[in-house]
């Protein structure tokens, strides 16, 4: 399923994104591209999108390829991820126009797919994100582990 338009749904109106200008770009099977032009006020001294705001672009792309996995629009619902532990690699200075991909990997998707089912109310998962400036170099990877737990039945 395209889980754009729920992905959207789910993560634009979060104040940190809205304040960000994050947009998602495509969910669908496992993967998300998401992306945001780097906010003035968001810079650090070198001009740079400051590293808050790259954790979130990261944390972001992780959660859309998780949306992304799901199979009818309200199988998220009720989900909830929340991130345990994260990792991130600077790697250039991150100006203009960036966008992040995150792809959920085999082990990953074994996990989730049964909390989105309903036969399983908990899961342990990893993403892995890259964030690409407009000349497409990588700026940043970042890593999230994640625990994810149902709260409702699924519909």
């Amino acid at each position: 399923m395209d889980a754009t338009q729920l992905a959207r749904s789910l993560l634009e109106p979060v104040p940190a994104h809205r304040t960000a200008g994050l947009e998602v770009l495509s969910a669908a099977d496992g993967a998300a591209e998401l992306a945001l032009t780097t906010p003035a006020a968001q810079t650090n001294v070198i001009g740079s999108l400051h590293s808050s705001g790259l954790i979130t672009l990261v944390d972001a792309a992780g959660l859309a390829a998780m949306i992304a996995v799901a199979e009818k629009p309200d199988e998220f619902a009720g989900v909830v991820p929340l991130g345990a532990v994260a990792s991130m690699e600077f790697l250039a200075p991150a100006r203009g126009r960036l966008t992040a991909g995150c792809r959920l990997d085999d082990q990953a998707l074994l996990a989730l797919r049964p909390v989105l089912s309903g036969a399983s109310a908990r899961a342990r998962l990893t993403t892995r994100a890259e964030i690409v400036d407009a000349s497409g170099e990588v700026v940043c990877r970042g890593r999230f582990e994640w625990s994810v737990r149902r709260t409702q039945e699924t519909r």
